[in-house]
């Protein structure tokens, strides 16, 4: 029997990951963690992981699984983490993710920490991710059961030490399932809806927030959307922060396209203030470079395998070379809409072997 804190979000996934915890016979405390410096600033009803109904929620469902029940403040390390890292991604005309972010910095280091100083085991989450032990003795994280919940991207970025204290005991099932667990162990959170887009946006309007809180910072100044099939000036801006690679709509281009195609950003550099934006043919790109690696085990110098570049993205069949701190990936089939910023999951089958931040990519017409 192992001592674990269940991270308790309130929604329903978080709670039957804590019952089966209890099920399986380890000695569990439930843990709602406090993100932020402000909870009336955040969102409010059922769509985040934020809010005070959030932590009500999960002491309901601790009280109904019998296990004691904890609020932990780490509002500030999550402003200084995420959210300060957030804006400064944004500012560098990147696109992160936040919610890998508050995996590597928050869940998995912060309350790990916090837990094992406490004399605890493990921390067990509601993500969906399967936990084996390899036959060379190291933690090996795999896909879910249902890949269409697999929740492994954003949890790529743990290493082996982290591994080792995590449990995830959904990892073999899928959400109706989940659902009808819940409303069978009496939890009133089973029909619960999930949380959506970024839980400390207050209404979705990623753009509206970060205008809010970057102000006039110099990098984010107006500038020209320019075509970049004809350098044409086709619209323009109030700040680079609104777009992201691969984006389509919202562009607000006063200048048609001469085939009357649409036209997706390309490019965004934020000193000059210039978005460029061209045709979807334009968005395929063949490598991908990486920096920053987060491995799950042993450092790799190559693999065959998969690569997921997005949330809730396709996989795409690679070859990944790793030298120090540079990831290299080769596509054997091109890929749009890859921005940097985001997280590159590296794939031997379902095994996790490891992540990168993408920091640059190549258009296969540049070949």
């Amino acid at each position: 029997m192992a001592r674990v804190v269940a991270a308790m979000s309130g929604g329903v996934d978080s709670a039957v990951a804590a019952a089966r915890a209890v099920e399986a016979g380890h000695e569990v405390t439930g843990v709602h963690l406090a993100l932020s410096r402000n909870p009336a600033s955040y969102r409010s009803g059922a769509r985040g992981c934020c809010t005070i109904e959030d932590s009500n929620d999960a002491r309901r469902a601790a009280d109904v699984i019998g296990i004691p029940f904890y609020v932990w403040d780490l509002s500030e390390r999550f402003h200084e983490d995420v959210v300060e890292d957030f804006m400064d991604e944004y500012a560098a005309g990147r696109t992160p993710n936040p919610c890998l972010r508050c995996n590597e910095k928050i869940k998995f280091a912060a309350v790990l920490d916090r837990a094992l100083a406490l004399g605890f085991d493990a921390v067990a989450t509601g993500h969906y991710a399967q936990l084996r032990t390899g036959a060379d003795g190291l933690i090996e994280m795999h896909r879910a059961t249902d890949h269409a919940k697999d929740q492994s991207y954003v949890l790529g970025v743990l290493d082996q030490q982290q591994l080792r204290h995590s449990l995830f005991p959904l990892g073999d099932t899928d959400k109706p399932a989940v659902r009808r667990e819940a409303e069978a162990r009496g939890l009133l959170v089973a029909d619960k809806p999930d949380s959506h887009d970024i839980c400390f946006v207050a209404d979705g309007d990623n753009a509206g927030w970060l205008r809010e809180k970057l102000g006039d910072r110099a990098p984010n100044h107006g500038g020209s959307i320019v075509d970049a099939t004809t350098g044409e000036e086709v619209g323009s801006h109030a700040g680079t922060y609104a777009f992201t690679i691969g984006q389509r709509r919202g562009l607000r281009l006063g200048v048609p396209a001469a085939d009357g195609k649409p036209r997706f950003v390309l490019d965004i550099e934020p000193v000059s203030g210039t978005v460029t934006v061209g045709p979807r043919e334009r968005l395929a790109v063949d490598h991908v470079s990486g920096i920053r690696p987060r491995w799950c085990g042993t450092v790799p110098e190559r693999v065959d395998g998969t690569v997921q570049l997005r949330a809730h993205g396709a996989e795409h069949r690679a070859v990944v070379a790793v030298s120090g701190d540079r990831v290299e990936i080769d596509l054997l089939e091109p890929a749009e809409g890859i921005a940097p910023g985001q997280a590159a999951v590296i794939y031997d089958g379902t095994r996790v072997v490891g992540s990168a931040t993408i920091s640059a990519t190549r258009p296969v017409t540049a070949r």
